[in-house]
């Protein structure tokens, strides 16, 4: 006989392992510290290497009036200017990151921890099952 309680828990738990339990399984082999910890490092990176892409083609784009001036230039002036951009653009991206992907991290054992009491209830159905099924042998055991 079917059981449509079971067939509901278990096509919800296959809905989510599908879509989402992916990565949310996979974040939860990090400590929240960790994965919020790797998620800035790649920031840094991925901030650093735009922001020299970004200079690269400033810097292309006027190689014509940079070598033209080039004795005349404040140096001191345009490094730390840039330095100064490039430590707040670092620094929005970063809290960004860490604001948000925090967030994720929460998010993802909230929905871990309700797939985990669905397996548990799902579990208790199968034990139901098995506790009746064991009484029912008994019973013809005994006639």
């Amino acid at each position: 006989m079917l059981n449509n309680r079971k067939i509901r828990l278990m096509t919800r738990l296959a809905v989510y392992e599908k879509n989402e339990g992916k990565e949310d399984v996979k974040l939860s082999k990090y400590y929240k510290t960790d994965y919020v910890r790797l998620q800035i490092l790649k920031t840094i990176l991925s901030v650093t290497v735009g922001y020299l892409l970004i200079l690269l083609m400033i810097v292309i784009y006027k190689s014509e009036y940079l070598i033209a001036n080039a004795v005349s230039l404040d140096y001191k002036t345009i490094g730390v200017t840039l330095l100064g951009t490039y430590i707040i653009l670092l620094t929005v991206f970063i809290v960004g990151t860490l604001i948000g992907f925090s967030f994720k991290y929460d998010k993802s054992r909230k929905k871990l921890a309700r797939y985990y009491k669905t397996l548990k209830k799902l579990r208790m159905i199968y034990r139901e099952e098995d506790g009746l099924e064991a009484e029912d042998t008994n019973r013809e055991d005994i006639i």
